[in-house]
């Protein structure tokens, strides 16, 4: 609306006007976003790595999804619901572009080559064949055994529950398949 307001009350001038919008936009979101970095990291590591997973680099529809579903209570955190509650879903798609257009953190992978563990075969078809992700499903290549198995447990017992078929996958297996699974990600 205010892109068809400008031209009919300022004219021609309105190509600074325009200049000036878009880079407050920008400067607001990456405000907004700086309330992430917090507990996710000024440079993508989370401060706390075994209970904050990476978002620099993440997929943006996963990263929208997860947010949406916080802010509208299908997935329950005690800090990041309130946090999606407040931001307007506009925002979350902008917020979530953002941290998607930014470099995945570098990390020492393991140089060992390690057999696919049991199960994870599954996992491919969404998470892609090297498990750094894309439409539909996140990275899970270099986020941490314990973020991994948390996630994993949690799918596993319904508690988290805003993916069934994630809850399918993870009671097929075993908590050792989910624990091999969980260690050869982290490594990668």
């Amino acid at each position: 609306m205010l892109t068809r307001l400008f031209p009919a009350l300022f004219g021609a001038g309105i190509g600074l006007t325009f200049v000036a919008l878009s880079a407050n936009a920008a400067d607001d979101i990456e405000a907004k976003a700086q309330l992430c970095a917090a507990c996710h990291g000024q440079n993508g590591v989370p401060s706390d790595p075994k209970t904050v997973p990476i978002i620099w680099g993440q997929d943006r529809s996963y990263l929208f999804k997860q947010m949406r579903d916080y802010r509208n209570g299908e997935r329950d955190n005690p800090i990041m619901s309130p946090i999606a509650k407040g931001i307007a879903e506009e925002d979350l798609r902008k917020i979530a572009s953002y941290f998607a257009a930014k470099a995945w953190p570098a990390q020492n992978a393991s140089s060992t080559s390690v057999p696919l563990p049991k199960g994870i075969a599954q996992c491919q078809p969404c998470h892609q064949p090297n498990f750094q992700g894309g439409p539909p499903a996140p990275r899970l290549a270099g986020l941490s055994y314990e973020y991994l198995l948390a996630s994993m447990r949690s799918f596993a017992a319904v508690e988290r529950t805003n993916n069934g078929d994630m809850q399918k996958f993870m009671h097929m297996l075993t908590e050792s398949e989910r624990d091999a699974i969980a260690s050869y990600l982290s490594n990668l």
